[in-house]
């Protein structure tokens, strides 16, 4: 069910480029939009896209000590320093990742795509559009969000089944049964309700009720597991 390493890093390859378009397009009040994501603008959203594949271990290690050991800490604000840079500047490290196969320090490739295809989302929510998502792309971040172990996920599981109506994927076996487009079910796995409920919506399902675990153990700041450590070998 994972996607293929090369096809995985060509989906993230697009993702990044198309991502770069949407945002060369934005007027320069709209990069300061706000977010979802706790007090992130869409240019530190953009920003913190960019920081992965440019860090290294001595960077994380400086960036943890300045954050007195706190690692939501370090994301979050190695991300809104970052996103204080001109946009100029960026647009040119986003786009610059564009076929890098460079991550963070201990994360694999399936942590790169689910960085790209959720804060691509939060960034679109921001701005009140849809963007499209990968189906068989989706499936894959969702799997990975569903399979953490190690870090531990963010983000609590549902009790409940969730069913994809667009592709061939379900997990769970307890609880309500949630069908829906599996982007809906990513975006609702990550702690996004907002920005499931519009694509429950486009699917027909009509005004999607935001489940109770979306807002049960909430993180202010919506960032994916980035440059936390990647799960072991069977756990992915």
């Amino acid at each position: 069910m994972a996607l293929e390493t090369d096809e995985l890093w060509r989906v993230v390859d697009r993702e990044r480029a198309d991502l770069a378009d949407l945002l060369e397009r934005l007027g320069p009040t709209e990069w300061d939009t706000p977010t979802r994501c706790g007090d992130w603008r869409i240019r530190d959203v953009a920003a913190h896209l960019t920081l992965g594949a440019r860090s290294d271990y001595r960077w994380v290690l400086r960036e943890l000590v300045r954050a007195r050991g706190n690692m939501d800490r370090m994301i979050h604000d190695a991300s809104v320093r970052a996103g204080a840079a001109p946009v100029e500047e960026i647009l040119a490290d986003l786009r610059s990742l564009v076929g890098s196969r460079r991550m963070a320090p201990l994360t694999t490739p399936r942590e790169s795509l689910l960085d790209v295809l959720v804060h691509g989302q939060d960034i679109a929510l921001a701005l009140g559009r849809m963007r499209e998502m990968p189906r068989a792309a989706a499936r894959d971040a969702a799997d990975r969000v569903w399979t953490m172990r190690v870090p531990p996920r963010p983000w609590p599981l549902p009790h409940a089944r969730l069913v994809a109506t667009d592709i061939e994927w379900a997990r769970g076996e307890a609880g309500e049964e949630i069908r829906g487009p599996v982007a809906a079910l990513l975006l609702l796995l990550t702690g996004r309700p907002e920005a499931a409920r519009a694509w429950f919506e486009r699917a027909g399902a009509g005004e999607a009720e935001e489940p109770p675990w979306t807002t049960a153990q909430h993180r202010p700041a919506c960032e994916p597991p980035v440059f936390r450590p990647a799960a072991t070998a069977h756990e992915q």
